[in-house]
């Protein structure tokens, strides 16, 4: 996935309004709830994560099982009033897209000087009250994630990344505790992360995206 700057990260698409109705289970939703998908030039469905992609948009909830119904009851072809391909392990593909998005978008971050990471420099940043998330590594200690999210009770948590992963977006070896000041990234960050969410393997237990 290409950089993006945070004046990028607002929605583009040529199709405008706060909401869509998903095509699977017929309920209007806010576009952050929902993931765009357009039909190719070979008539495939592709995911559409940046909703940049040109033709008629087909909406789903951000949801595997909701990605699954709709390719198990042509929802797809239904809606784009044709003959679609759906791709194999196509819930999969968005989870992976969406996951490299959500990382990228850390990185990001952390360029933009929005991000603190390790315990000591996630105290700092809190008590100065700047703190707008908190992104917990999901293979850290319970007892000791749970000691930085009571710190700032009323700030959203992402919970879905291992160490490694969140390192790796940051250029070290390993992130467990990560901490970010307001910005248009870290609301990007927020928002695709509960997609994400929705849309990976189901977690085990103590990992989740808490909003």
């Amino acid at each position: 996935m290409q950089d993006q700057t945070e004046g990028e990260v607002a929605e583009s698409s040529d199709e405008t309004g706060p909401s869509r109705r998903c095509i699977a289970s017929g309920e209007s939703l806010p576009l952050a709830r929902l993931i765009r998908f357009a039909v190719g030039p070979d008539q495939t469905v592709v995911p559409d994560i940046e909703r940049r992609l040109p033709g008629r948009g087909l909406w789903l909830t951000a949801s595997r099982d909701m990605i699954e119904l709709a390719a198990s009851k042509r929802a797809f072809a239904k809606a784009a009033r044709d003959n679609v391909t759906v791709p194999p392990g196509l819930a999969d593909t968005v989870a992976e897209l969406l996951r490299r998005r959500c990382l990228n978008f850390l990185g990001l971050a952390r360029r933009a000087g929005l991000v603190a990471a390790g315990a000591e420099k996630v105290r700092a940043q809190i008590a100065t009250g700047q703190t707008a998330a908190l992104v917990e590594a999901a293979d850290g200690s319970p007892a000791e994630r749970r000691k930085f999210t009571a710190l700032v009770p009323h700030v959203p948590v992402v919970e879905v990344f291992t160490g490694a992963e969140m390192g790796a977006a940051l250029g070290r070896d390993a992130a467990v505790h990560v901490a970010l000041r307001a910005g248009g990234l870290t609301t990007a960050l927020i928002e695709e992360a509960a997609r994400y969410e929705g849309v990976r393997l189901r977690p085990t237990d103590g990992e989740r995206v808490q909003l």
